[in-house]
């Protein structure tokens, strides 16, 4: 497979396309014609760049993954206060579903992960990881501090909150409505920072 870094302009518009398909309808929803059309190029094109559908969504997910992990050293390095950095957090995930009620590619994506390939799967459940990984730390942090409540896990508080901004995507979808996680993000906030 072939490492985002490494891709070609016109692959790279390729994989812009494919991501906001699947952040549209998801692995099964889109085909090859419909990033022809978006591109502007012919299907042979595409197949010259990524051979397989499998070897094009591993490399939206790998991307993906990596500018997310971008934001979170950025969000590191811009505020000191775990629940700065939450609030950071989850406005990520208000970004992603403000345009058209996108959903979040790797979530997208584990609500097929019956069907996906390895390659896919391998690529969405490094994502999970990463950000539980970093939000278990942050929320250890402002425990340490007295700033979060520590009668539950830090890594059972990641994991809800992470769940409950990627389920507020769904919701807010599903509902038409405008909230989504800009309403998830500050009441799970709250929540953790009561005595």
């Amino acid at each position: 497979m072939k490492h985002f870094s490494e891709i070609s302009p016109t692959a790279e518009r390729v994989v812009d396309a494919a991501e906001g398909l699947i952040q549209q309808h998801g692995y099964n929803g889109f085909s090859y014609d419909d990033v022809a059309q978006l591109v502007g190029i012919k299907k042979p094109s595409i197949h010259h760049h990524f051979p397989k559908k499998e070897e094009l969504v591993a490399v939206v997910a790998q991307r993906y993954a990596h500018r997310f992990r971008s934001e979170l050293l950025s969000i590191e390095g811009r505020y000191a206060k775990a629940t700065d950095r939450l609030t950071a957090y989850a406005a990520l995930f208000e970004q992603t579903f403000s345009v058209n009620r996108r959903l979040c590619v790797c979530g997208m994506l584990a609500a097929e992960s019956d069907s996906l390939p390895e390659l896919v799967a391998r690529e969405v459940t490094q994502f999970f990881k990463v950000n539980l990984v970093w939000l278990t730390q942050v929320i250890e942090q402002g425990q340490r501090a007295g700033m979060l409540n520590s009668k539950v896990s830090a890594a059972a508080l990641a994991e809800q909150f992470f769940c409950a901004l990627e389920g507020a995507m769904m919701v807010g979808r599903g509902m038409q409505s405008t909230g989504g996680p800009a309403i998830i993000g500050p009441t799970f906030i709250a929540m953790l920072t009561m005595a």
